[in-house]
């Protein structure tokens, strides 16, 4: 027969001894054992590759968040021109894509549970281009305001799934530059903006700002076409008790059966059954609100990075970077957009540079590199709009300090807040907090952007930038002090760090049980 499986002389009967009910793979006995490495080596490429198109996919979405900002920032001025509003009113414009985003981002959390990730990237698309449709075809500010609110509950979806999915279909040792993916399209989207405004600039203020806006739908082809590509979470799945599909999908994302087979019962571990009935009578929202200890540690990092990711300024530095390049000296639009384009370069290059050292270098190191960074750029363009604005040296410095401060934000702590709260954060909890987490961000987003001009008036640009900087020194103190290092650790792993020695012993018994559970079955 030639089978491994069957002795031709061994025991006397020609059958060897095979425990009855285990699964049993058969290969043949003239197997070459280089052969069978190949095939472990194909099979390990082709689930990197797969597992790399599926966050390139799901990162899609960003890119259509990104250019929006970028976009605005040059829009912002032909739409001042073409439909006459005032600041307050361009304040609000600018501002309230963030602070209508917590709709999505509080109710995309319930809802990916309900539908599954996967799906709610495609609704969060179709949300998006509706508003952005509105936007390019609007006639009046009131018009143009409905797409807006749109737009940003589009947002609001978008930027809390796609980071959620990401991490549960990752390997570990992956996880960071991957679940990063979101963060580096948002940079090319921003880019795509910048490039757009200065390409379109020159045609008449009643046309060219719709262009600019409208570009921004073309994307919506390929996310379409991404929903058929891409499958659902396994972790998804398994809360679902959808074990079979999970098995599925891990065998794909994994480098071979058996790591597939492990990484499930690790996943109903921490799903906290091997059926979804103890999770589906879990009161989510209760346990994050009254949280245990461990829990109340996560919900600080978690949200506590989100927040000063968005107050140390960094969206004002995107979106009014006109404003602040006029205030330093450079006059002209052309001009001023064209400086916004060599923002968006730097962006989009240091967060290409953070991809290949979130999973070399840590966490922790590069938080630490992007905070100080900051700090020292927010501090340099303060003092430079106050003492040298308008000289050719207060030109120079203010945008190189305004290229540093997003260099320095893309290589940490822009990519690393959502890695950050994708993963801490407990199976049966990670949707919603991760939703709570987004929602501080974009609220600190909208009330940062929507108050920018106002107090740039109370208090100069230069003395709105130092304030910048005062709180880029406390988010090196608050990673210093609440940030743990995840590099490497799977996202069961990543839970045991935030309990104590009482919660730990506590989950080694039920894991214990669990795989007693699972052995019998």
């Amino acid at each position: 027969m030639g089978l491994a499986g069957v002795q031709e002389n061994g025991n006397g009967d020609g059958v060897s001894e095979i425990p009855l009910g285990t699964k049993t793979k058969y290969t043949k006995m003239t197997s070459d054992p280089v052969e069978d490495d190949e095939v472990l080596q194909n099979k390990k490429h082709e689930a990197h590759k797969y597992v790399f198109a599926c966050a390139v996919f799901a990162s899609l979405n960003s890119v259509l968040l990104g250019y929006d900002v970028g976009v605005m920032s040059g829009a912002i001025i032909f739409i001042q021109e073409d439909l006459k509003i005032s600041d307050v009113q361009q304040e609000v414009l600018v501002g309230i894509l963030s602070i209508i985003s917590l709709l999505g981002s509080l109710a995309g959390g319930k809802t990916s549970d309900a539908i599954g990730r996967k799906w709610t990237i495609g609704l969060a698309a179709v949300i998006f281009q509706t508003g952005g449709a509105v936007m390019a075809l609007a006639p009046s500010f009131k018009v143009l305001m409905i797409g807006r609110l749109m737009a940003g509950v589009g947002i609001g979806f978008g930027v809390m799934i796609a980071p959620v999915y990401i991490a549960e279909i990752s390997p570990a040792i992956a996880r960071g530059s991957l679940t990063s993916f979101p963060e580096i399209f948002i940079n090319f989207g921003i880019l795509l903006g910048y490039i757009s405004n200065y390409a379109f600039s020159r045609l008449p203020a009643h046309i060219n700002w719709r262009i600019m806006l409208g570009v921004g739908l073309l994307p919506s082809v390929v996310i379409a076409l991404a929903l058929f590509v891409i499958p659902e979470s396994p972790r998804w799945l398994v809360v679902q008790n959808r074990v079979e599909e999970a098995r599925v999908v891990l065998f794909k994302i994994t480098e071979s059966e058996k790591e597939a087979e492990e990484k499930l019962q690790e996943i109903l571990v921490a799903a906290g059954s091997v059926s979804a009935d103890k999770y589906e009578s879990k009161a989510v929202w209760k346990e994050i609100l009254c949280p245990t200890p461990p829990v109340r540690r996560m919900l600080i990092t978690g949200c506590g990075i989100q927040c000063f990711q968005q107050i140390t300024g960094i969206d004002t530095t995107v979106y009014y970077s006109p404003t602040i390049f006029k205030n330093a000296g450079i006059t002209g639009n052309s001009e001023l957009l064209a400086a916004t384009v060599a923002v968006g370069f730097t962006k989009t290059l240091f967060i290409l540079i953070a991809i290949f050292l979130i999973d070399k270098l840590g966490r922790k190191p590069l938080l630490y590199a992007s905070t100080i960074g900051m700090t020292v750029s927010l501090f340099s363009l303060s003092l430079s709009l106050a003492f040298l604005s308008h000289a050719k040296i207060g030109i120079a410095l203010a945008i190189l300090a305004v290229c540093g401060n997003v260099a320095s934000f893309s290589v940490g702590l822009g990519p690393i807040c959502w890695v950050l709260s994708s993963e801490i954060f407990p199976l049966r909890l990670r949707a919603q907090a991760s939703a709570l987490g987004a929602v501080g961000s974009r609220v600190s987003s909208g009330a940062i952007s929507m108050s920018f001009l106002s107090v740039s008036r109370a208090i100069t640009v230069a003395g709105t930038f130092f304030i910048f900087g005062v709180i880029s020194c406390c988010a090196v103190a608050f990673v210093h002090y609440c940030v743990p290092e995840t590099r490497g650790k799977t996202l069961e792993e990543i839970e045991l760090l935030f309990k104590d020695a009482d919660d730990l012993q506590e989950s080694e018994v039920e894991m214990g049980d669990v795989e007693r559970l699972v052995q019998k079955s």
